[in-house]
């Protein structure tokens, strides 16, 4: 099966993004991939939370979801859009990061809500606070295809190795890591963390990314690592993104899933343990 990663340097305008995106699933049908992945927040990367509730819609009436189900439907594509950020039900107003799995009848057939938020201070010029604009979500998915059973997840997720065994243990095969990761964790972290949940799980992972510097028409400024990443079940890169947006391949075989879980089988070898206490002082 042939996976594209769609590399993006969206902006805070989602009529501009769609464009993009839809020119790139239109490269990665030509490219012959059954299954192609955009990075999180396909439709709106913006830090003003007043631009993002002008321009954002609940999922039932996104204008980025419904072109992006035609879409999948008219190239016949698995679509994973990495994540849309939409408005939800939530009492305080926030908004949900959510990834969508879209058939190639244009059907939505699963969707997961983020459930870890990125509450970090980088550094003094570096500060994040997804909680205040978006509602965690608080239910791990797994979604079965054709090709693959799919563990779902969103960037700051990857830090978070109990979920991934859980999907992989729920029977996931390929995990999903759509990101806009910070530049300066971005070269730090974002590959070995990648490979680390390949290697713990026997998964192929597929981390699709926001790169570059955005543009904004109001808020802060922000930029994106870049680096999409295709890893095989045994840790090895197949395919890097590089700092550009573009398309990149890789070509996965199932039968590699069973292969590395066979060699080290961890996902079977839980053993129960106390957990431990803080020491008295």
């Amino acid at each position: 099966m042939r996976a594209a990663l769609i590399q993006m340097n969206g902006s805070d305008d989602p009529a501009e993004n769609l464009t993009a995106v839809c020119r790139a699933l239109a490269v990665a049908a030509q490219g012959g991939a059954e299954f192609a992945l955009t990075p999180e927040v396909t439709n709106c990367i913006s830090t003003s939370r007043h631009r993002q509730g002008e321009v954002l819609h609940p999922e039932c009436s996104d204008p980025t979801l419904a072109a992006l189900r035609e879409e999948a439907a008219r190239l016949g594509l698995w679509l994973l859009i990495g994540s849309l950020a939409v408005k939800s039900d939530d009492s305080s107003g926030r908004f949900a990061n959510r990834s969508l799995l879209i058939g190639p009848d244009g059907a939505v057939a699963a969707r997961y809500d983020k459930i870890h938020m990125f509450d970090v201070d980088i550094s003094a010029q570096e500060r994040f606070r997804e909680s205040e604009g978006y509602r965690p979500g608080t239910r791990a998915v797994v979604a079965r295809t054709p090709f693959a059973v799919l563990g779902l997840s969103i960037c700051y997720d990857l830090r978070f190795a109990a979920l991934y065994r859980s999907l992989a243990q729920a029977g996931a095969q390929v995990l999903t890591v759509p990101a806009a990761f910070s530049p300066t964790t971005g070269v730090a972290h974002w590959r070995p963390l990648l490979q680390a949940r390949a290697i713990e799980t026997g998964c192929y992972v597929l981390a699709p990314a926001q790169c570059g510097a955005h543009r904004a028409s109001r808020g802060g400024a922000r930029s994106s690592h870049g680096h999409s990443l295709v890893v095989s079940p045994w840790g090895e890169v197949l395919a890097d993104g590089g700092k550009n947006p573009g398309v990149i391949y890789a070509d996965l075989d199932m039968a590699e899933v069973e292969k590395a879980r066979a060699r080290v089988p961890s996902l079977s070898h839980d053993r129960p343990f106390t957990p431990p206490t803080i020491p008295s002082t």
